[in-house]
């Protein structure tokens, strides 16, 4: 037998201490200098995010209180300073008949009595039901706004007051063509009649919003009742209903403003409305301005 030869032994290789230190002192060099560069680009598109979401919620704000303005009684908008803007919201509108059917037949509207009904061209419940004349809703007749003709004379103090309530279920009898409603209010002699035959018709369970920025909150009153104070309120206290609109606004002026132009002689007016957001670690905020375009032909 020949004798056996004995086996190598096979080399064994790998990273010293040293290396693995070396190499771990060069990531850390090449990882410094790559987040150098990255973080501008990280904090822009994190600061652009916030800013995005700032904006959304405060176009979403002001976009909802254009469409509230939007269906303001003509000339009923006021503001007190620049945090309040207050309004008395319409539900629908419709206009009323002029000349009786029949001579005496009491069907139209008549200004030179305390008038109990009249009837509506069209039909009532033909409307959506949010929208439909309801016993208590206020029917106003050509608002000024000014002395002599003024929903917000509410006592009848200075003899303009224009509206009066609907006092039973508005019916439609059937026998006009076409359809008529015929629609009951409590006596009242309105004191100006409308160039064309409009009347609006006033929520009773919502006379009058105010949009008030108190604090750091964006609020929405809203009041079953009409008031007789010459300006909006500054504060929410007593208010029927209240909820928070937009949160951590900047309430300052001119952050945060509303402005309201008075009608013209084409009775065209215009709402500026100014809103100043920030987030909640205030390391960001933003400034919306909108403007609403209002019709005051009443």
């Amino acid at each position: 037998m020949k004798p056996q030869r004995p086996l190598k032994m096979r080399s064994q290789r790998g990273f010293t201490l040293v290396e693995l230190i070396m190499v771990i002192v060069l990531l850390g060099v090449v990882g410094g200098m790559v987040s150098v560069f990255m973080k501008g680009p990280i904090d822009a598109y994190l600061d652009s995010g916030r800013r995005a979401a700032l904006t959304d919620v405060a176009d979403t704000t002001v976009r909802r209180m254009a469409r509230d303005v939007r269906s303001a009684l003509p000339n009923s908008i006021r503001t007190s300073g620049t945090n309040c803007l207050e309004f008395i919201p319409t539900k629908t509108g419709g206009r009323y008949r002029v000349q009786d059917l029949v001579a005496g037949d009491g069907h139209s509207l008549d200004f030179s009595i305390n008038d109990t009904s009249f009837n509506m061209l069209g039909s009532n419940n033909a409307l959506p039901a949010s929208q439909r004349i309801a016993i208590n809703d206020l029917i106003v007749v050509y608002n000024l706004g000014i002395i002599g003709a003024d929903a917000y004379d509410v006592t009848n103090a200075n003899g303009g007051k224009d509206w009066t309530t609907v006092s039973a279920l508005p019916t439609e009898p059937g026998t006009y063509v076409p359809v008529e409603t015929e629609i009951s209010i409590s006596g009242f002699r309105f004191p100006l009649a409308s160039d064309n035959y409009r009347f609006h018709v006033v929520s009773s369970t919502e006379k009058m919003v105010s949009y008030v920025c108190s604090g750091t909150n964006l609020l929405r009153a809203s009041s079953n009742t009409l008031t007789a104070t010459a300006s909006c309120p500054t504060s929410t206290s007593g208010t029927a209903s209240v909820s928070i609109i937009a949160s951590n606004v900047n309430c300052t002026s001119p952050s945060t403003s509303f402005i309201y132009s008075g009608s013209d002689l084409q009775r065209n007016a215009l709402v500026t409305m100014v809103l100043g957001i920030q987030d909640s670690s205030l390391t960001e905020s933003i400034s919306v301005h909108h403007e609403v375009h209002v019709d005051n032909s009443p």
